[in-house]
């Protein structure tokens, strides 16, 4: 527990006043999920985006989402290598262990659906050749809200890849007036918890998280609910109960625990859901499902 609360404070000093975004968005790092944020321009999503990759190791790249961005910009392209005669895969940004897609509904669906087999898979394929990703590999995405100029809306199918999205908002008046007064720490002085291979054993560790039959049930009883048919939004898929699980153990982890608990899927519960029931909503849906769902029993 002292291990998660140091790594905690220590992003915490580089990103002031964002500690539940903070944990949430370190729970799905753990959980081998991709994470979208949306939010206003200089709310600290990218700061946030390097200091997760920092905090293991992780080699990091960042590609500005432009609208004249195309998909072999992210995958790369075989050129012909003059030495040989052959062509060579040159592999492009892609092949990070966590990439950071700025602004991403900036970019056309056409390179926004490049990112889908990256996602699900962990490879992509050029010219009909399947190319491995690096291991860990982590999507961090940013987006800007839909009612900017220039935004093309991701479609639900991608949304569903993200396994949290997170709104980090506007910070408190006394981190701000923290923030203005210098006392942000810089990324450069961040003191990694460890390297590539720690975080591949500490999900490991996450799978192992003990879930009770009471507790499966409870989140098959969320996710039945959001089926019903009078229910507003969308219904949540089995991906994303996976999702839900897997968020849940990590948040288990990072609160000292070998077990899951009902108050783990509920932290996380509207992270993993609102963007799969309402593209646009605000957390209403979840929260709504929620308050239903009775988690005694």
């Amino acid at each position: 527990m002292a291990a998660w609360n140091d790594l905690l404070a220590g992003i915490g000093r580089v990103l002031l006043g964002k500690e539940h975004p903070v944990r949430l968005a370190l729970a799905c790092l753990l959980a081998g999920g991709h994470l979208l944020m949306e939010d206003l321009p200089g709310t600290g999503k990218t700061t946030l985006a390097e200091a997760l990759a920092r905090s293991y190791g992780l080699a990091f790249k960042r590609v500005s989402f432009t609208s004249d961005l195309l998909p072999a910009d992210l995958t790369g392209i075989n050129v012909l290598d003059p030495a040989s005669g052959h062509f060579r895969f040159q592999s492009g940004p892609l092949f990070s262990q966590v990439l950071l897609a700025d602004e991403i509904n900036r970019a056309s669906p056409r390179t926004q659906s490049a990112l889908l087999e990256a996602m699900a898979t962990g490879r992509v394929s050029v010219d009909g050749i399947s190319h491995e990703l690096p291991v860990p590999f982590m999507v961090i995405a940013t987006q800007n809200s839909l009612d900017q100029v220039g935004t093309s809306p991701l479609p639900e199918s991608q949304l569903d890849r993200f396994l949290m999205r997170l709104c980090l908002g506007f910070p408190e008046r006394d981190a701000e007036r923290a923030l203005l007064s210098g006392q942000a720490l810089d990324l450069g002085a961040m003191v990694a918890a460890g390297q590539p291979e720690d975080l591949l054993s500490l999900r490991r560790r996450c799978r192992q998280q003990h879930c009770s039959p009471a507790l499966i049930d409870y989140l098959l009883d969320l996710v039945a609910a959001s089926r019903a048919p009078d229910r507003p939004g969308a219904p949540l898929s089995p991906r994303a109960s996976q999702g839900l699980l897997a968020a849940a153990r990590a948040w288990s982890l990072l609160e000292g625990r070998d077990f899951v608990t009902p108050a783990d899927v509920q932290a996380v519960f509207s992270a993993v859901a609102e963007h799969r029931l309402d593209p646009a909503g605000g957390g209403q849906l979840s929260r709504a499902l929620l308050e239903t769902v009775d988690a005694i029993r």
